[in-house]
Parts: structure tokens; C-alpha cells; sequence
């Protein structure tokens, strides 16, 4: 029984995804919103849940950030939590909602794109990194404060460590 219930988590699709640019499915954002969603999950100790990652470009980015932030320019990713979170102290881990379903992402092509260009990386580790943020940010860190960017940044780190991603934030050597 239990080895049928282990078959039924690993096959139910953590991610539901919504492909807005073509560009997307060609650098398989499905997949790799998959396994950031199932790395943070684990990290978190989530149990079931489901986020919705929409895939698409700038102009559909930055309408969202102006409609959302009031910010009427492109940005690379975008998060609505399910629930509101409550204040916490500094630099202390949130508490992670016991809800299914932990909200919506959009991510945009054009910006992940230039952005790993820009710092030399590879651009799925880049989207990766970005889609743990924005899941992160679905259970409630964030960044606002240093010591919460710093609990978020370490957070980061470690999921992104166990996929095989080198830290984001140190700097390039030149």
C-alpha cells in the first residue's frame, strides 16, 4: 500500500503550467519548473501542493507588473501567494501554510534570457533559480528586510545545491 501511494505522489504533477510563448517549451520550462517546484517542496517539507507557472514575454510581464506592483516596465518573475502571511521577525523562516494549492508565477522569456547572458550563466540554471525564488516567495519569504534576504538567499542556496546549481549570488571571477 504505501509503495502505491509513493507511485501516486511521484506521478501527480506538482506544477501546472501555462504556455504563453513558444519560446518556453522549446527551453523546457515545464520540466524545469517541475523540478524546482519538487526540490522546494522537498526542502520545505510541503507534503502535496501545486503551484501555476505561466510561462511568457515581456510585454505580458510588464503588464502584469504595472496591473500588480504599479511597475509599468518588464521584470523576470512575478508571484501571487494563495494566502496572505503574517508579520514574522527578521530573518526568521515563515510559516508555511497548510493550504494544497500555494499560488501563481509568471516568468518572463525575454528578461531570464538577458539577464543569463549578462551574467554568463546557463539559462536554465538562471530560470531555475528564479522559479525557486518565486515558489519561496509562495510560501511566504521574502526579501524586503536584509536578515529575510538573507534567510531567503540561504534558502535559495541550499535547494539549488541539491539540484546541481552553482550559488547565484557569488560574483563572477573576471
Amino acid at each position: 500500500m504505501a509503495e502505491a501511494a509513493d507511485a501516486r505522489h511521484a506521478a501527480q504533477q506538482v506544477v501546472d503550467i501555462v504556455l504563453e510563448d513558444d519560446r518556453w517549451e522549446d527551453a523546457g520550462l515545464p520540466a524545469m519548473a517541475e523540478r524546482a517546484a519538487r526540490a522546494v517542496g522537498e526542502w520545505l517539507e510541503l507534503g502535496e501542493f501545486q503551484v501555476v507557472v505561466m510561462g511568457c514575454d515581456d510585454a505580458r510581464i510588464a503588464a502584469l507588473n504595472a496591473e500588480f506592483r504599479g511597475k509599468p516596465k518588464p521584470t523576470n518573475v512575478l508571484s501571487w501567494p494563495a494566502v496572505e502571511f503574517g508579520p514574522r521577525a527578521p530573518g526568521e523562516h515563515p510559516e508555511i501554510p497548510e493550504i494544497e494549492e500555494l499560488g501563481d508565477i509568471a516568468i518572463s522569456y525575454d528578461t531570464c534570457r538577458r539577464e543569463a547572458e549578462a551574467q554568463n550563466k546557463p539559462f536554465a540554471d538562471h530560470a531555475t533559480h528564479l522559479l525557486v525564488h518565486a515558489i519561496l516567495h509562495l510560501a511566504g519569504y521574502d526579501h524586503i528586510v536584509d536578515e529575510d534576504a538573507e534567510t531567503m538567499e540561504d534558502a535559495e542556496r541550499s535547494i539549488l545545491g541539491k539540484l546541481g546549481i552553482p550559488d547565484p549570488y557569488l560574483e563572477p571571477e573576471t
